[in-house]
């Protein structure tokens, strides 16, 4: 399985969506059809239709079953892909309130977590987000970073209300985006649980066969008939493995939002960009 996930990894990120279509969709289609007609060939009495009976209510029953499962599955990711977006968003968000927050400090101070928030924001676009696409999400990527942050603000010291005020708002924002980036990590670690893996593809391997059973005397329509549902579920399928990575493919969630509004002046000049040098392991979970 471990296998299987790398594979589909690997295709999301060096293979065009358009392109995994084809050969998923086609592919599937294509088996189907050729099946459908080797299956013909060995049993001739199918084009009779004689068990058409038994063989619709067999595809019926397991038809809305299985599409039960994959609409399911089809929601379930979609929903997850959304939610991810949302705590990109927030996180965003948060790093941008820091930076608004600390133009009420002095001029050194608001510098240095302007200095911080830069390394942040690099960090998080030039090396955590390839380690995500590639499903080795790691906490240690943005760990001096983060740390940086909280350093920043704990040198400056706040004198009169205004500047308690904006202090502990940066604070606050902070404290919720570490929680945002860990949710973001666990998002990136999240997969399709192996038994919904089991039947959703399984079911593809049983639905389709079915359809070889149910005889037409004509072959077009006999194709015609196989290629739809196998297309069908193909489509399905795509679905399915394009969604299930939300930071893999052409369907990814952005890391746009660390360069917008307030965080673009971090990305107007590269050759001003804070220095990214974080240490990470081939296979961090660390916290």
């Amino acid at each position: 399985m471990f296998v299987e996930q790398r594979m589909i990894l690997w295709l999301l990120n060096h293979v065009s969506t358009f392109v995994i279509a084809v050969l998923l969709v086609g592919g599937l289609t294509g088996l189907a059809a050729a099946g459908s007609v080797a299956a013909r060939r060995r049993f001739p009495h199918l084009a009779q239709g004689e068990h058409n009976e038994m063989v619709g209510v067999a595809l019926g029953m397991f038809g809305a079953i299985y599409g039960i499962i994959l609409a399911f599955v089809v929601v379930t990711l979609w929903t997850q892909r959304e939610n991810t977006q949302n705590i990109v968003a927030a996180e965003a968000s948060d790093l941008a309130a820091v930076v608004r927050s600390a133009d009420a400090f002095p001029a050194a101070d608001r510098a240095r977590v302007h200095t911080a928030v830069g390394a942040y924001s690099h960090a998080v676009v030039e090396v955590q987000w390839p380690l995500m696409r590639e499903g080795r999400p790691s906490y240690e990527a943005t760990g001096a970073q983060t740390h940086g942050l909280y350093r920043a603000l704990l040198a400056y010291e706040p004198q009169g209300p205004r500047a308690e005020t904006f202090y502990a708002e940066a604070v606050t924002r902070l404290s919720d985006l570490n929680s945002q980036r860990r949710a973001r990590i666990t998002m990136a670690e999240t997969s399709l649980p192996v038994l919904l893996q089991v039947l959703v593809y399984g079911g593809a391997f049983v639905i389709v066969p079915l359809t070889f059973l149910f005889g037409l005397r004509s072959l077009k329509m006999q194709l015609l008939f196989v290629s739809a549902v196998a297309g069908l579920i193909g489509f399905s399928l795509l679905l399915v493995v394009a969604l299930d990575r939300p930071f893999a493919g052409d369907l990814s969630v952005s890391p746009e939002p660390y360069k917008e509004a307030v965080l673009a002046q971090f990305w107007a000049a590269d050759g001003d960009a804070p220095a990214v040098q974080p240490q990470v392991r081939e296979q961090s979970t660390s916290r």
